[in-house]
């Protein structure tokens, strides 16, 4: 009984370091408890998001199919904004992680400032263009005229805000690179907290707000990530994290901007090919109709929901490969991504059973159109099929990413999702008749051909000699 209390009191001791970011320098000590300093804060991060995405799409389904269809489309394209904020992202936590390890931590905030710098500018110039064609582009997404008309506003939304997307991924990555995981989970809480109690108010009205619909969530989420990059800049410039800067450090540094760039390039791109398979997967989903574009779209929002704590696990083990390589300790990255592999796995094919037996229940928690729920529920079983390959496929191509080497999966993605994946669902869902099937049958086979190429580059070891 008193090594069960040890053990409990051992546990939760940990659990508040973690979530507290006392600890940042992941190059020594046990790699079981790193991971679990790392991941606990990345996770909750990460399901914040997740929480929101779910609560958001709940919302929304109250209000029309249209507007759930609005959603969909709207980000399939937004997607592209995510490609290149994480694409940078990635390259940001490379570097500050890599300098961190090597114990420079005024290289680490001149590289922060240069990313900065970079996606605000990425921003601005992606808002202008959002906020003069939204409509142009849900036409081009195939919307059809009731959608566009009730949905133009979410998009006009969510495109002109995109700088809080673009900074909330940037800042966040400069935090995990340099160890503190713990605010940016606190950002997260922050902005989705925000958004979940702005949501309904938004939507529907209450007081003086007016009822706004689809809009009114575009609204509510710009609010609440704006707010959280506001905390974060706050943090950055006069609190307490390992990252601390001055308006000084603001300054334009080509030389450093162009080595963020050529290390960004590879992730931006890797980013484009799988998310531009997402948006062509969507317009081929728009061929059925908007209640089983509907059905998908709750499903990938569902998805999202076990998806996000995944990719938490996944995002510790690029730090702790960033962080060991800076320290000339690579044995010990590659011992930490395959522990982090074996427990991501582990949780994936639960959630997979999950899926398997209850996925019609979950769909009927968000809308009982019966041409909905089929489809959705669907979308959620075919592709818990290869859950268990995600889990070590995520955190095999964040390995990749945090060395810096974004070039090998970049080259990955482009023939498992281009030439793979794309003619694939395009052949069974259209010309074999297969329908929305045909589409989940070739997500789920395509992730799987993933996981085999980057479990064959992963053993080659050439990441372990990336200079960044």
């Amino acid at each position: 009984m008193k090594s069960s209390n040890n053990t409990l009191h051992s546990f939760f001791k940990t659990f508040l370091a973690a979530i507290s970011g006392k600890e940042s320098d992941f190059t020594n000590g046990s790699i079981k408890k790193a991971i679990f300093l790392l991941a606990i804060p990345m996770i909750l991060e990460m399901m914040m998001e997740s929480i929101f995405a779910i609560v958001d799409i709940a919302y929304v389904s109250k209000v029309s199919v249209n507007a759930v269809a609005t959603i969909g489309l709207t980000e399939s394209v937004i997607t592209l904004i995510y490609a290149l904020a994480i694409g940078l992202s990635m390259a940001a936590t490379a570097i500050v992680a890599r300098r961190v390890g090597e114990k420079n931590i005024e290289a680490a905030k001149k590289s922060a400032a240069q990313a900065i710098l970079l996606g605000t500018a990425i921003a601005i110039t992606l808002g202008v263009i959002g906020y003069y064609y939204n409509q142009d582009i849900l036409r081009l997404m195939g919307a059809e005229p009731e959608v566009i008309s009730e949905g133009a506003g979410y998009t006009k939304w969510l495109l002109t805000g995109n700088i809080t997307i673009m900074l909330l991924f940037l800042i966040n990555a400069i935090f995990r690179g340099a160890g503190d995981a713990s605010m940016a989970m606190w950002t997260l809480v922050l902005s989705n907290g925000l958004n979940i109690l702005l949501d309904p108010i938004f939507i529907f009205g209450w007081g003086p707000i007016p009822q706004y619909g689809v809009t009114g969530a575009a609204m509510a989420t710009n609010i609440g990530r704006g707010s959280a990059v506001l905390f974060q800049l706050v943090i950055l410039f006069f609190g307490w994290g390992k990252i601390k800067l001055a308006i000084t450090d603001l300054g334009v540094n080509l030389k450093l901007m162009f080595n963020l760039v050529k290390v960004s390039l590879g992730g931006i791109a890797q980013f484009l090919i799988g998310t531009t398979s997402w948006v062509f997967l969507m317009r081929i989903m728009s061929e059925f109709g908007s209640e089983v574009l509907a059905g998908y779209t709750i499903a990938i929002r569902v998805m999202m929901f076990t998806l996000m704590p995944s990719w938490g696990m996944s995002n510790a083990a690029a730090t702790l490969v960033g962080q060991n390589l800076g320290a000339k300790k690579a044995e010990r990255a590659e011992r930490s991504v395959w522990i982090t592999g074996k427990y991501n796995a582990f949780f994936m094919g639960l959630v997979s059973l999950v899926y398997l037996f209850f996925s019609e229940t979950i769909l009927r928690w968000f809308n009982t159109n019966s041409v909905v729920v089929e489809n959705g529920s669907l979308c959620l079983k075919v592709m818990a099929a290869g859950y268990v390959f995600y889990a070590y496929g995520m955190v095999m191509t964040q390995a990749f990413n945090g060395a810096g080497d974004t070039q090998t999966p970049t080259r990955i993605n482009l023939f498992a999702f281009w030439l793979f994946q794309l003619p694939l669902a395009y052949a069974l869902a259209l010309c074999l008749g297969f329908g929305p099937v045909g589409v989940f049958m070739a997500i789920t086979l395509a992730e799987v051909l993933l996981v085999i190429l980057a479990f064959y580059w992963f053993k080659k070891g050439t990441w372990k000699t990336v200079q960044v």
